[in-house]
């Protein structure tokens, strides 16, 4: 697992600490700063900053920002965003044509950068495992049982759970024949990180989704799949749905003969069950 802040943190004298703190506390006022600007800010040289940087594990002052960009995608807020985009953007459909093009963009980044081959090895992994456990929740349940979902369609054994004690209870009792799909975003909902922490200490296979590879979920998982979730307004989930989308082809296709006859089964109910509005 890569270091967390506070091994980072851990490595520097308290003084140093005390220094660079405010720094990771607020990365978006300081993300963009050369490292003369930032030390005349924390009114220290730039010799200091840069022995602290080096002492807390990074090789440049470049990796260090990176890091601080990072910490910002983590940190930042639904009130962020949109006073972002008000700031920025001064009429009401500038801001909405804003939100979509971020959306499309969103997506492209997702097509653009997903690894066919890395979806096939994943697939294969799904069919090894005894149970598919998901886990999510807040805003990110809807991504949760829309995975749940599709995965029971295609005939899996899959658990969704979304609640901290709901959470706790499944973890405790996964095995090592478990693969684990957990969802957060920004600095990550507890439950679901401690979640994932205990599926991995009892040997399950964890992947996670997020969107920052300084997230604890990508720390701690097997796999990570990082995707965009901003837009000016608030958060979208176009970038993780386009995602799932494309697991659940993989799965579906790998092999397509279980997928067709499982399918078939369930094509009656599609056509003519009675949960379907009858005048259609």
């Amino acid at each position: 697992m890569p270091d967390s802040l506070n091994d980072m943190l851990s490595r520097i004298h308290r003084n140093r600490q005390d220094m660079i703190r405010p720094v990771l506390e607020e990365p978006r006022e300081y993300v963009l700063l050369s490292i003369r600007e930032l030390a005349a800010k924390r009114q220290v040289d730039a010799a200091t900053v840069s022995r602290t940087i080096l002492a807390m594990g990074f090789p440049s002052y470049r990796e260090f920002r990176r890091y601080l960009h990072q910490l910002s995608i983590a940190h930042r807020t639904a009130l962020d965003q949109m006073r972002a985009t008000m700031e920025e953007t001064s009429t009401f459909s500038s801001r909405v044509k804003e939100t979509l093009d971020s959306a499309a963009s969103n997506v492209h980044r997702v097509v653009n950068s997903l690894e066919i081959d890395r979806l096939k090895n994943l697939a294969a992994r799904f069919y090894k495992a005894k149970r598919i456990f998901i886990l999510g929740g807040d805003l990110a349940e809807s991504l949760v049982f829309f995975l749940h979902y599709i995965l029971i369609l295609l005939g899996f054994d899959a658990i969704a759970a979304s609640r901290a004690g709901h959470i706790a209870h499944l973890m405790r009792r996964s095995t090592k024949h478990d693969l684990i799909v957990a969802i957060s975003f920004r600095r990550g909902l507890r439950q679901t990180v401690e979640g994932l922490l205990q599926g991995k200490a009892n040997g399950s296979y964890a992947v996670a989704i997020t969107d920052t590879s300084i997230s604890p979920l990508a720390r701690a998982s097997d796999e990570a799949f990082i995707v965009p979730i901003d837009t000016p307004s608030f958060t979208s989930y176009v970038a993780p749905m386009a995602l799932l989308d494309a697991m659940m082809s993989a799965v579906a296709n790998y092999r397509t003969d279980r997928t067709l006859t499982i399918l078939k089964k369930a094509e009656k109910e599609q056509r003519d069950g009675t949960r379907w509005y009858p005048e259609l």
